[in-house]
Parts: C-alpha cells; structure tokens; sequence
C-alpha cells in the first residue's frame, strides 16, 4: 500500500469526520486495500460536466465532506468576489441516492457563510437550475446530479452567475480556493433564515419560457402521438405539463419509467444514448402506434429521439441527427420572423458532425465550434452578447439548448422542439424522418458512431494516458485507405496539413483531444472523458444522397465504412 494514501485514510479514521465515516474507512484500511487505494489515490476533480464520482468515504468519492470542502471553498470564493451585499445560490438536485441529503448539506454549508439559499422544494430537472440563476439573480447555482451515470454516483455541478456552468480561468481560481480548506474548517451548522425553499413560481416560470423558445407556428399540435419516457428521472415533474400547456394532447407516458427510481431498474444504464434503453418505449410505441418518442437522462438535461422510417419501423435518431435537424428548422423559423439580419450563430462542438457547418453556411448562419461541453457554448454566448443573438446549438452526446434564457442543454425545451419539428412535418404530408432525408439530400448523408472504452480506477487512468500518447507519438497515416491530411491536436492547439506540412494555431482552449481528417472527409477523433473512466472515439463519414428511396444503400456504405475504420483501430 502506498504511504501517502495509507497515512490519507488514516486521518479519515478520527475527528473532524463522524463515526460512521471512521468506521468505513477504518474497515477499508483492515479489509479492502484495493477499495482504500481508489478511495483515496486522488481528489475529485472538476471535468466538463462538474465533479462527478461514487459514494463513499474518501478524497476521490462524493460524501459529506469532499461536498462540503468543495462548498466552503466555493463561498470563501463568493464572499471575497462578488460585490453583492447579500450575496445568494440556487440549489438544485436529482432523483439519485442521497441526492436531497447532499443538496441540504450544500445549504447548510453556503447558509453558515452567509450566503442566501434558494433550494428546490423537491427534485426538478438540472436546466430548472441554469434558469433559477438567472431569473432569481443570484450569484451561482449548484446541482447534485450525476446525469446518467449509473446508480452508486452522484455529482456536483457549479454554476455562475449567468446560469452557465464555470469555465477557466475562474473554475481555476474556485478551485485554489477548495485546496485552502481543511476539512475541520468546513461550516456545517446552518443559518436557517438564510434558506428559502422555491418550487411553484419557478416551475411556472420556466414552463411559460420553455414553451415560448420550444414552440412556433405549428397549425396542430393535436396531430402527433408522442410518446414520453423519463427514465425513472426528474423530468417527470416538468415535461407532461409543458406538452400539456404548448397544446401536444397526444401525449402518453411510458408508465414503467415514470416514477423517479435511483436504481433505475429497468434499464441497464440510464443513458439516453444507449439503445437499450429504449426497449420498453420502442414496443409500447408500435402498440399505441406514436409518432415519436422522446426520452431524457435522470436529470433531464439530455434528450433522445426516435421517430418512424417510411417503412413503419421506429428509428433511433443519434445526437448529430438531432441536433442538425433543430439547428435547420430553428434557422427557417428565424428566417420566417424576419429575425436573420447576418449577426446570428448557432453553436456546436470539436466532435460533432461537420455537418452543422453546412446547415449554418446555407441559411448565412455563423457556427461557432468549441470543445466538448456546454459550457463551452454558454461561454460563446456571454461573449458574443450585444453583438451577436444565439439560435440554438448542440453536440453529439444528445444535448440541445434552444436560445440563452437556459445557459445549458435543456431536455424540456428541446423535448417541446422535437414534437413541434414532427408536428409541423406531419401537418405538411411529411415525417420528421423524412425532413432529415431532405437535408442529406442537400448536405450530403452524414454518418456518425461512438466508442467508448471504460478503463477503471488508476490503472485505466494510466492505460488511456499512453493511449493518448501513442497516437500522438506515432498517429495512424491512414484510415480505411484514405490517407490522413490533417491532424488537429487541442493539447498543443494545432493543426498540422500533413500534404505541405504546415502548422495553424487552433483558437479554441485546450484540451486533451485528437482529431484526423482524411483525403475522403472521413473525421475520427479521440478524447478521454471529463466525468467518467472513458476514452472515447467519434467517427464521422458521408457520402452524397441522391434520392431519398436510396437512404439505406447510402447507409450501409457509410455504416460498412466506420466498420473498416474501427478495425483499423482494432476497436
């Protein structure tokens, strides 16, 4: 056993930590050195999505008291910059195991500092929070969220103060603030006129700005079956209702997901983007014959879609499907309002599909591209204000945000857009299916897969660190014959054009991400990821779609593609 973790553990096993944590790890440090050493070999870390990690004692697990560390250091960091004399934070939580314990202790915590609370009377969706930051003014807002991780994770994400989570230099300087606090100076005892618990007037809210930004001029709303599935999260308390107010009637429950469950038990991950947990929904859906099924992550900020092929059969849409079908139709209904005067943009990401650019190009629509996460896009946003007005924007991973009153993917808004896209479709003769045909028709048939390779505690940590130099070190001079042109590295910032050998600065923030681009257009990029024990790889391909009736040849030849692609990586 390392000395350092060992003499770590320890000092778990005395006060200030209570008896039960003493207990925990001392039977650890007797029994499960394997346990003890992944408990505490690291602190928990902020990545794209906020810290996000197991329950359980230790440095590198979520509990009561790296929550707290993180919170006190947080209001150390409140209280010296914000300039208010009563400085306040919205707290919000999921459905998952201890959720509502952490969000109080959060409360406690920021109270004892001073700071006003606003908690969420009950658990409601993570975009509800990004909104209540900005709509109740106050200085930042946290989640106790672990998105779809599965059931023994939780997390804790940080807001800012225009409702968009925290992003460098600032979460930096947040978390030079976390490393000054010893766990015996954390304020647990709260200042009870210091909490107000908010529900209602919030909800309310939400939903009429929800339904305003999600909904245009579809003649009949009544005209499409949707069916709905939870997945056991929060969007239980918020999505029925919206449907109900925008006019969507046709609006069914897939009631074995519907009531808020932390063991998820009938999926086996809470992901949206797995096709397994659409088991359920797909065979309820051809029962009552829906149109279009929307499915959303536990905390709601992820949405997926499945819609009908000409031929009857319930289709899986993926996140880049999704997200260029709401980036083309949110650009036609601004250009219906007469609302396109040149200084828009949508907004998207490094390892979503190239095909984005081509819908902004065509309706003279600026893409702003940034990394993984979106933050990266809210931070687009607070740029651009006063010059330019954000659309909408996306990446793969099943998330969507629809104009800036949510400074992060919202599962609500983007729901209501969904059935809105099919609603109109079906008004005119057409599918949403068959509206995403016409685009590759007129963009090219872009197709796109993950892989995601789950590399667990500080081994995998290593194995994916010389994954990633490997590549670097020695990357692939082709793909499935197509020579590699251009390699984007966003460690370093730079593009190297492999045919002249010249090098161009990338202008976006770096990170440990790697990008080829081939002589065919095919796009493979790599990256581990922020919040989970991954590393991931994206492949992009396509081909021109001439007729519609042609989408599954077309289809083949790029899936077979990827294939080959995937082999030559031995993935």
């Amino acid at each position: 056993m390392n000395a350092d973790i060992l003499q770590k553990a320890k000092a778990w096993t005395q006060p200030p930590f209570d008896e039960a944590t003493q207990k925990e790890v001392a039977d650890m440090i007797a029994n499960n050195p394997q346990k003890l050493e992944d408990s505490f070999y690291k602190n928990l870390e902020f990545g794209t999505g906020g810290m996000r990690g197991i329950m359980g004692a230790g440095t590198n697990r979520i509990n009561k008291y790296t929550l707290g560390r993180n919170t006190q250091g947080l209001a150390n960091y409140i209280n010296r910059v914000s300039g208010k004399k009563q400085k306040s934070v919205a707290v919000n939580y999921d459905v998952r195991h201890n959720s509502q314990k952490f969000a109080k202790i959060v409360a406690d915590v920021l109270s004892a500092n001073g700071i006003k609370v606003y908690l969420f009377s009950e658990y409601r969706p993570t975009p509800e929070l990004s909104f209540a930051v900005r709509y109740l003014g106050t200085d930042a807002g946290i989640v106790l969220t672990a998105s779809h991780n599965p059931p023994e994770y939780n997390g804790y994400k940080v807001y800012w103060s225009d409702g968009a989570q925290i992003v460098p230099p600032q979460d930096q300087e947040i978390v030079n603030e976390i490393e000054k606090v010893k766990f015996d100076e954390i304020k647990f005892t709260p200042n009870k006129d210091l909490i107000t618990y908010v529900g209602k007037e919030l909800d309310d809210a939400f939903l009429k700005a929800s339904i305003a930004h999600g909904t245009f001029n579809a003649p009949d709303r009544s005209n499409v079956k949707i069916l709905f599935t939870p997945l056991h999260g929060t969007s239980i308390t918020l999505m029925p209702e919206a449907m109900k107010r925008a006019g969507f009637s046709d609006f069914h429950i897939v009631e074995e997901q519907a009531n808020p469950d932390p063991e998820f038990s009938t999926v086996k991950s809470p992901n949206p983007e797995e096709p397994e947990a659409f088991t359920i929904a797909l065979k309820k859906a051809d029962e009552i014959g829906a149109d279009i099924i929307l499915a959303t992550d536990p905390d709601s900020d992820r949405i997926a879609v499945a819609v009908r092929e000409p031929d009857g059969k319930m289709r899986l849409l993926n996140g880049n499907q999704t997200m260029a079908m709401m980036d083309a139709f949110l650009i036609k209904k601004w250009e219906e309002q007469g609302k396109l005067d040149g200084n828009e943009f949508i907004g998207s990401t490094i390892v979503s599909t190239d095909m984005i650019k081509k819908i902004g190009a065509a309706g003279n629509v600026e893409v702003k591209v940034g990394l993984t996460g979106f933050k990266w896009i809210a931070k687009m946003i607070r740029e651009a204000e006063g010059k330019q007005d954000f659309i909408g924007g996306g990446e793969e991973s099943f998330g969507y945000m629809v104009g800036d009153f949510v400074r992060d993917k919202d599962a609500i808004t983007s729901g209501l857009l969904a059935a809105e896209i099919a609603s109109e479709a079906k008004s005119e003769n057409s599918s949403f299916f068959e509206e995403l045909l016409k685009l590759y028709q007129k963009h090219d048939f872009y197709k796109e897969d993950l892989v995601s390779l789950v590399k667990k505690g500080i081994e995998g940590q290593e194995i994916i660190k010389k994954m990633m130099i490997d590549f670097r070190e020695n990357p692939p001079k082709s793909f499935d014959d197509s020579p590699v042109v251009r390699i984007e590295d966003y460690l370093i910032s730079e593009a190297k054009n492999i045919k002249d050998n010249t090098v161009e600065k990338l202008s976006v923030e770096p990170s440990n991400v790697l990008i080829f681009y081939t002589e065919d257009g095919s796009k493979i990029a790599m990256r581990p990821s922020g919040t989970e024990p991954k590393i991931k790889f994206y492949f992009s391909v396509h081909k021109p779609l001439t007729g519609m009736a042609d989408y599954k040849t077309v289809e083949k030849v790029l899936d077979d593609k990827i294939n080959r692609i995937k082999k030559d990586l031995d993935l």
